[in-house]
């Protein structure tokens, strides 16, 4: 696998998580969990990604699509989050803290060794 591959499915596992994570909160439409992403630091992930990450994940039943009218024009897809999701998004949230608690550990020893050579 290449490295931008690799790169490409670590972002798309964190963004579905992140995802749950937002979708949990209200139901939101794909241009409103755009925006969410952007103000939580992922401007850099194309609107492109998005769309097809949602279709993914209301395939696999984490998430679930309706039309609804919307006040500035044409309906609207929300998405909700099913029990399979918030069940997906406990166990990333679980994932997510072992996983960076290792990488930061690994990082911090690093560091104390650069600094101490």
């Amino acid at each position: 696998m290449a490295k931008q591959d690799l790169s490409s499915q670590m972002l798309k596992g964190i963004l579905q998580g992140c995802l749950l994570m937002l979708i949990s909160d209200e139901p939101m439409y794909g241009y409103s969990i755009s925006q969410a992403l952007t103000q939580f630091g992922f401007q850099d992930v194309p609107k492109g990604t998005v769309y097809p990450l949602l279709i993914n994940m209301e395939k696999k039943g984490l998430i679930t699509g309706k039309m609804q009218p919307s006040k500035e024009g044409p309906k609207r897809k929300y998405y909700y989050i099913t029990a399979n999701g918030v069940q997906e998004k406990k166990q990333f949230i679980n994932q997510w803290h072992t996983l960076s608690s290792s990488v930061n550990s690994l990082i911090h020893k690093r560091s104390e060794d650069d600094e101490s050579r």
